[in-house]
């Protein structure tokens, strides 16, 4: 027996009530009174362990959210307590005390998907997450670097992480992938690279060997010509032993760690080719941005990108002045020759054998 959790002005309203909740019980709808009564934060801490697959980074990115954004606001509530209201006003106070709108659309995407499983879990009725576009993050467009940029780097960088510049940038790759490459996976007579696992960093801080983001990200990437030499001298020189042998390591021979390299290697690199702010993934960019205006087709990014969906495809075959002054000129150029085409006179008919003998002077 349970009591409602209200009085009612009359006994019709109370019978009302008593109908209604008699049906959801029968529907299996009702929610306890009481199911809701389990702190946020223990819920969402468990949410975070429970949940199956998540990589590493994706650990830590949702344990920090969690700390620094959803328990200062939410962690002395239940999760029943969690209303509307209050998540707007979260959401607000985020924005308003300098959060970027892409770390609040973060934590507000992970607030709503730990509280959408409370519903599946019989906890609350409905989601008070339901502000419109907020877990939508628009994050600002990185600047390609031009290829005279990318020497400047790979010229300034330490040797040892010249070659993973260039590859890194002409191959489209990834940090992890790059970090995980074998010696075997790199045929430099095809001028392709084998890419099927990735370097991530557990929680602990070691090094992990696991598959790439999704199952696209197993591919066969070629590369140009123009970096084999690079690549070969650096199998020459850096790269361990065997066909399983890392290509690309610390100088101690051990796995490349990216905060490690960063502070030591890259820091130092953009500052002395004056391009200080750019970001190693920038190279990537450049890479499909060279890709597209290459003429490739969305089908072609998305296989050399690694990539199952046409989001972040279509990012790169964006049209720029450059691009739209040469396919006006084509046009132009084009329109043009159609034009002389039309306008050029026809050659005379060749006149028959009456008109001939018409057109001679009688004299004749």
């Amino acid at each position: 027996m349970r009591p409602a959790d209200r009085t009612f002005p009359s006994k019709t309203a109370a019978e009302v009530w008593l109908t209604r909740t008699e049906a959801d019980i029968l529907n299996d709808e009702w929610i306890r009174p009481d199911a809701g009564r389990v702190p946020f934060g223990d819920y969402a801490v468990a949410w975070i362990d429970e949940r199956p697959n998540l990589r590493p980074k994706t650990i830590r990115l949702y344990r920090y959210l969690l700390r620094s954004h959803l328990q200062p606001a939410f962690g002395a509530l239940t999760v029943a307590e969690i209303k509307e209201a209050q998540v707007r006003r979260w959401r607000k106070s985020l924005l308003d005390g300098g959060v970027s709108k892409v770390t609040a659309a973060k934590a507000y995407r992970l607030l709503k998907a730990i509280l959408n499983t409370a519903v599946d879990d019989g906890l609350i009725r409905r989601n008070p997450c339901r502000i419109k576009g907020a877990g939508q993050e628009k994050s600002p467009e990185r600047t390609s670097l031009t290829i005279a940029q990318v020497y400047a780097l790979a010229d300034a960088i330490d040797q040892r992480y010249r070659a993973l510049v260039l590859l890194g940038t002409f191959g489209s790759l990834r940090w992890g992938e790059l970090a995980a490459l074998r010696r075997g996976d790199i045929d430099l007579e095809a001028c392709t690279v084998r890419v099927d696992r990735q370097l991530t960093e557990t929680i602990s801080g070691a090094a992990s060997f696991g598959p790439p983001k999704s199952d696209a990200g197993v591919r066969l990437v070629p590369f140009p010509d123009m970096i084999a030499a690079d690549l070969r001298w650096h199998l020459q020189c850096f790269a361990l032993d065997g066909d399983a042998g890392l290509v690309f390591t610390s100088p101690a021979g051990t796995p490349l760690r990216h905060s490690n390299f960063y502070r030591r290697a890259w820091l130092k690199a953009v500052e002395a080719a004056g391009l200080s702010g750019a970001h190693f993934h920038d190279l990537r960019h450049t890479g499909n941005a060279l890709t597209a205006d290459a003429g490739a087709s969305l089908r072609e990014l998305m296989e050399r990108m690694g990539h199952s969906s046409t989001r972040a495809a279509l990012i790169y075959l964006h049209s720029t002045s450059e691009r739209q002054r040469t396919l006006a000129d084509a046009v132009g150029k084009q329109a043009r020759a159609e034009l002389r085409k039309a306008r050029k006179p026809r050659a005379a008919a060749r006149p028959s054998g009456t008109d001939v003998a018409r057109r001679r002077d009688p004299a004749s």
